[in-house]
């Protein structure tokens, strides 16, 4: 597992090329100064973007808690589930937008994934082309 990288996933990277060619750039990544460290922040427009992998974000159709294989992958994914709702809410309180995606969804349908950010950025403000 320490194999597993935090940042600059597949995913990651492939929803941030995705966005470049939509036209929707001045992103930062992974600012420590916001909470829950967001993969993709558009500063100026408050949108934060989180690619949340579907086994340590405990998605519902792949983690079910009763399967675990210990008390330590139950407390452990729980413990990960609600960090992200707390981040959330935090962001939420500092006037964010918040958009999750599953790391499978930006792999097998990233032009939805695309279309969920641009449309918070346009209602934030940002002009993107159509």
């Amino acid at each position: 597992m320490a194999a597993i990288r935090g940042k600059d996933t597949k995913p990651e990277l492939a929803l941030r090329l995705a966005l470049r060619q939509a036209g929707a750039t001045g992103y930062r990544v992974h600012r420590r100064d916001l909470p829950g460290r967001p993969d993709i922040a558009f500063i100026r427009w408050k949108v934060a973007v989180f690619v949340d992998g579907v086994f340590w974000h405990g998605h519902p159709e792949h983690w079910n808690p009763r399967e675990a294989s210990s008390d330590y992958w139950r407390q452990k994914i729980s413990r990960n589930i609600e960090r992200d709702r707390d981040a959330d809410t935090a962001l939420a309180e500092l006037g964010w937008r918040v958009i999750r995606v599953w790391d499978t969804d930006v792999r097998d349908r990233p032009g939805e994934c695309v279309q969920q950010v641009i449309r918070a950025l346009r209602e934030a403000g940002k002009p993107l082309d159509a």
